[in-house]
């Protein structure tokens, strides 16, 4: 599996990503045991989070680079290429998850699942909803990272050139993301509110684009605060266990005096990044960046190379995952939800994963050879032909 993990690469953002995206997978699925080793459990934010600012940084080097080789209208084309991939990739699982999960309500007479799937209206109304679905209105559950990461791209095209001014990048996002968080400004559906506001999230992707931009410069600064954001970072993630002790443990909800206790239940809102899930997440991002460093051996042996090799093929796993969580889901309930079940559920789907993923980094690999050696092939003769002259 080794040989197939690409290493011209920061793979500690692979391995974080292949982890927040199998915590997706078995997030998406109710009730199941292994939600207590999902990154959830640490604090009130959770893979959503991991996987947005993963994917800043990562754009970061990707269009950052482009930008200064080629110029703005390079990188802007490369964005917009990139949100068209994933438009195309979004109509095309918004139809597959529609026929299943309807398919599954005919099959199991159980209408339920098209309820909490939100694809009512979709059966009811079509020729709406396809207008509403190609123009990212229309959302069923579990399809709505996508179109955020979507609209967050398409930010990132005026932005670009900040990205030579990473301090100059997040003060602009920052701006808009406390015009939000004051506001409520948002995207509207045919039902309400986009789920995830991208004009909130999009913060913490240019925080991730930022912080993959600051160089050696930047990185030396941040170490020279090293004493000052430690015990912050160390206080945040603590304050974040308590949190979500609040949340799932009711022995210490009821220690709570009933109005604080309420207001950390149902005031930390995901919709539009609350503060407190975009602190927490930087405390735990931060702490782990100084245990875990750059080319750490263990990230590319067996049992971490697993998600590293999966979080290198992000879109593939996380489309499949859309998939498979609703299987897994469908099993535990109409089948049976016994603990081995469940783990068997788990092991399949990162399996399948795993499988995919090995298959796409051998046929990249085969593919780049093949290009290696055309572009040899091809220099050989104009050698030849300087010779000549």
């Amino acid at each position: 599996m080794q040989r197939l993990i690409r290493q011209n690469r920061d793979v500690r953002v692979d391995f974080f990503r292949g982890y927040a995206l199998f915590c997706i997978f078995i997030g998406h699925i109710p009730e199941h045991v292994l939600w207590v080793i999902t990154i959830q459990v640490l604090g009130p934010s959770d893979a959503t989070e991991t996987f947005i600012f993963l994917a800043g940084y990562s754009a970061a080097f990707a269009y950052g680079r482009a930008l200064e080789r080629q110029g703005y209208a390079y990188a802007a084309v490369s964005v917009l290429l990139r949100v068209w991939q994933l438009y195309v990739t979004h109509i095309f699982m918004f139809l597959a998850f529609v026929g299943q999960v309807s398919w599954s309500a005919a099959r199991f007479a159980n209408p339920a699942y098209v309820d909490e799937q939100n694809i009512g209206a979709f059966l009811e109304t079509p020729h709406e909803a396809v207008i509403a679905a190609l123009t990212l209105r229309f959302q069923p559950a579990f399809m709505d990272i996508l179109p955020l990461y979507i609209v967050i791209l398409l930010i990132l095209v005026p932005l670009l050139p900040l990205l030579r001014r990473p301090l100059w990048l997040i003060a602009s996002s920052a701006l808009l993301y406390l015009l939000v968080r004051l506001t409520g400004l948002t995207f509207t559906t045919t039902t309400g509110t986009w789920f995830f506001n991208p004009l909130a999230w999009q913060f913490l992707f240019m925080l991730g684009a930022a912080i993959g931009r600051l160089g050696e410069a930047g990185r030396a600064q941040l170490a020279h605060l090293r004493p000052i954001l430690l015990p912050l970072a160390i206080l945040g993630a603590a304050v974040g266990l308590a949190i979500s002790a609040v949340w799932r443990i009711p022995a210490v909800f009821a220690l709570l005096p009933e109005p604080v206790a309420v207001a950390i239940y149902t005031r930390i809102d995901k919709s539009s990044l609350h503060p407190a899930r975009l602190l927490h997440f930087l405390s735990v991002a931060y702490l782990v960046s100084q245990v875990v460093r750059p080319g750490a051996a263990w990230l590319t042996r067996l049992p971490a190379s697993v998600f590293t090799l999966i979080g290198q093929h992000g879109l593939l796993v996380f489309c499949m995952g859309i998939f498979l969580s609703f299987l897994g889901r469908l099993i535990m309930q109409e089948y049976d939800a016994s603990l081995p079940t469940q783990f068997a559920i788990a092991a399949g789907g990162l399996a399948l994963f795993v499988a995919f993923s090995a298959l796409q980094a051998w046929y990249d690999g085969r593919a780049a050879t093949r290009t290696a050696t055309a572009a040899s092939a091809l220099a050989k003769p104009a050698a030849a032909d300087r010779q000549g002259a």
